[in-house]
């Protein structure tokens, strides 16, 4: 029997609100609905200690694997805020690229780091780890893959520091 357009799964990417990943991975798990969350271990330091902890490959996003009937069901999810589109429709995310991400991140030995080449001056970012977690504001400059400048809102001064673009996540 051939699969209908209707019974065919594919997997989507879809944005969520930030630091929501994990609840959102759990939620559609109870739905029944298979997701996948690309995690790393990553170390992170605190005033006061270091700790291996696992983080979102990439911030703010859950891949799922669904056929048209669950597209509703995926968007009616707490947290869940939208599908990433092309076109106005939502993109469909190779099987071959889910499972090569996979296999990367089984592999512990392969260090994997995303780059942020889409932030722009000008976005809303927050920086997601390390003594400066938490600091919110405007992107102001990047230069190179370690130093941006982001603009604090409160006192209108503009900060330069030494922070992976990887770890910084646009706000809305």
């Amino acid at each position: 029997m051939e699969a209908t357009k209707e019974s065919l799964t594919r997997w989507y990417a879809v944005y969520v609100k930030s630091r929501s990943e994990k609840k959102v991975l759990q939620t559609l798990a109870e739905k029944d609905i298979e997701a996948y969350l690309p995690i790393q271990k990553k170390l992170r330091q605190w005033s006061d200690r270091k700790k291996l902890v696992e983080m979102p490959l990439m911030p703010g996003y859950v891949f799922v694997h669904i056929n048209r009937k669950d597209y509703d069901r995926v968007l009616q999810t707490e947290h869940v805020v939208c599908y990433i589109t092309f076109g106005g429709k939502a993109a469909p995310v190779r099987d071959e690229d889910i499972e090569s991400l996979k296999r990367m991140l089984h592999q512990e030995q392969i260090k994997v780091e995303l780059t942020r080449e889409d932030l722009k001056p000008g976005e809303m970012v927050e920086i997601l780890s390390g003594p400066l977690m938490g600091m919110k504001g405007e992107l102001v400059q990047i230069k190179g893959k370690n130093k941006v400048g982001i603009r604090l809102q409160p006192v209108g001064y503009t900060v330069m520091v030494e922070v992976p673009i990887s770890e910084l996540a646009v706000t809305r």
